[in-house]
Order: structure tokens, then C-alpha cells, then sequence
């Protein structure tokens, strides 16, 4: 197979002012992951937010995402070009994001949330988590119609040439990682938290499944050209990045499991009023 070389370009407005396939990705993991929590919200009442409070949320995330995710990219990626040029750091147009840096974002922006609204720091992680992996989902999307990140050369029937690489056949890592740490991450996560698990435990466990796939993907995906392969014939930047990630997941989970806290359930305005015309019917 061979990549389709997409355009990048989704629709061209007037002159310079276009909207990108990448920007798209981003704005519809947004989307759903607004959907989901709002859902949850509603369905789910005993993890004490409202619809309000998850759109408030969305707005920290966002600003945790585009923020930790260039910062990431330029600290982890290209330190080099950093201390060239610090200003390197504010070039978001010519692209270059890291989900590492993200997630630190991220984690800033559920601090700052829950210190806003008064919610405990991991009650926020937790209702988070599962609403992530449709981002990485979307995300992974926007780098295969890039024909960005792509992967290692190899055999497989189902390998592709990426024509703006070289004329070999590659691993398609951009879906690898699409369905593991975005469908594969999604569907485990939404099982592990439909009912009340014990405070820390889903944030956990999304640390855990994230490093796991992302390692995976790593011997699939072709390393950064200026990094290459760092340590032991096989270990990549991802993987040193992935690494602590599972280490802090192992200790919540334990941490969560062995001192368990559980979510109270939380009444909410309709809720009471749902219960006086209850109590009023009996009556």
C-alpha cells in the first residue's frame, strides 16, 4: 500500500487563513470529550459534577493541552533548537506537539481545577482519564493523514511506503497507536470506571494502559532522526518518557487499593427535586 498523501489543508477559507486535517483532529477529541463527560455528569451523579462544571473543565484541559503539549515537544524533542532560540518555544504554526508534555498540561490544569471548585485533585484525575484516549484517537488520525510519525521498515502484508520518506515499506505506527492507546486505551478504561472504583485507581490505570501501548508502539515507530535510538539497541525517547508514567500508575493503583476512598454520591438540584414529587406521590 501507499500512503494517500493526503492534503493537510481540510479547506482553504481566503489566502492564508486555512483550516488544517490536524486542527480538526484536535478540536473533535475536544468534542467527544466533552460529550462523554457531560454524559457521565448526567448518568452519574456519584462523581459530584455537573454538566456546567465539565465544560469549565474542557476550557482548563484545552489550555493544558496546547500549552504542556508545545512545551513537551520543544524541552524533550528539541532542547537544541530551544537554546538556539527561545522564541522557537512560541512557533506553534510550524507544528510539533508531545503528549508527555501534554499530560503534564493536563495534570497542571486538574490541580488548578480542582483547587478552583474545590474537588479533591484526584477525584478530578479520575473522572478525566477516560475522556483522553478519544483525543489520542483523533490525534493519531491527524498524524497518518499528515503522513507524520511514521514507522520502521519492515515486511508485513499490510506495511505502506510513504512517498516523502523514502520508497521503503513502513509500519503504519500512526494506526497502531490510533487503535491502541486511542480505541484499545478507550475501551478498557470506560469498563474499569463504569461503577465507583477506589480514588486514584481509574488515574492509575490510565497511566498504566498509556505507557503500555505507547512502549508497544515504540518498536513500530520510526525514531526521531536526531534522538535515534538511545540506549540497549531498542530504547527510544518515548519509551524513557512512557517508563515513569507506569512506575506512578503501579503506585496509585496500589496507593488507591490500600487506602480506598470512594466517590459519595453528591444530590443535585434535580435530583432533590426529583425526590419531593416522589415523596409527595406516595404521600
Amino acid at each position: 500500500m501507499i500512503h494517500p498523501q493526503f492534503d493537510p489543508v481540510a479547506l482553504h477559507i481566503w489566502g492564508p487563513i486555512q483550516i488544517q486535517w490536524y486542527g480538526l483532529m484536535y478540536l473533535l477529541g475536544f468534542i467527544a470529550g466533552l460529550y462523554l463527560g457531560i454524559w457521565r455528569a448526567k448518568r452519574q451523579p456519584w462523581r459530584g459534577f455537573t454538566p456546567e462544571q465539565v465544560g469549565d473543565l474542557l476550557f482548563y484541559i484545552v489550555l493544558g493541552i496546547v500549552i504542556g503539549g508545545r512545551a513537551g515537544y520543544v524541552l524533550f524533542y528539541h532542547l537544541d533548537l530551544f537554546f538556539q532560540n527561545p522564541l522557537y518555544l512560541f512557533r506553534i504554526w510550524e507544528g510539533g506537539m508531545s503528549f508527555h508534555g501534554g499530560f503534564l498540561g493536563v495534570a497542571l490544569a486538574v490541580i488548578l481545577f480542582a483547587r478552583r471548585y474545590n474537588k479533591p485533585i484526584f477525584a478530578v484525575g479520575d473522572f478525566v482519564a477516560p475522556l483522553v484516549p478519544p483525543g489520542l484517537f483523533f490525534g493519531r488520525l491527524g498524524n497518518f493523514i499528515n503522513g507524520e510519525l511514521w514507522g520502521r521498515p519492515t515486511d508485513v502484508p499490510w506495511g505502506m511506503i510513504f512517498p516523502q520518506v523514502d520508497g521503503l515499506t513502513r509500519h503504519p505506527s500512526q494506526l497502531y497507536q490510533m487503535a491502541g492507546e486511542g480505541l484499545a486505551l478507550f475501551l478498557l478504561l470506560w469498563w474499569f470506571s463504569r461503577k465507583p472504583r477506589p480514588r486514584k485507581a481509574v488515574a492509575g490505570f490510565f497511566m498504566i494502559g498509556y505507557g503500555v501501548f505507547r512502549t508497544a508502539a515504540e518498536f513500530f515507530r520510526e525514531p526521531d532522526a536526531h534522538l535515534g535510538i538511545l540506549a540497549m539497541g531498542f530504547v527510544t525517547q518515548g519509551m524513557l518518557l512512557s517508563l515513569p508514567m507506569i512506575l506512578v500508575g503501579i503506585g496509585l493503583m496500589v496507593w488507591a487499593y490500600r487506602t480506598p476512598i470512594f466517590e459519595t454520591p453528591v444530590e443535585t438540584p434535580s435530583s432533590k427535586t426529583g425526590k419531593r414529587k416522589k415523596q409527595g406521590k406516595n404521600a
